[in-house]
């Protein structure tokens, strides 16, 4: 199941549920922390499949060397 398949209705549920457990004050820290998170997972990612890249490139020149 991916985030996409959520779809706005589930949206919906998880923000009232959020709201219900964490109340009014303490949103704004949570969207904060989960969007911290986010930008974290991404730049990983990024980093991940750039060394990927990296790496696929050079064996690729070492079989080109041969």
């Amino acid at each position: 199941m991916s985030l996409a398949s959520i779809g706005v209705p589930g949206l919906i549920i998880i923000l009232v549920i959020v709201l219900i457990l964490f109340g009014p004050r303490k949103l704004p820290e949570v969207g904060a922390a989960v969007g911290k998170t986010l930008a974290e997972f991404k730049r990983s990612a990024r980093d991940i499949m750039e060394d990927d890249e990296l790496a696929s490139k050079d064996l690729e020149k070492k079989r080109i060397d041969k």
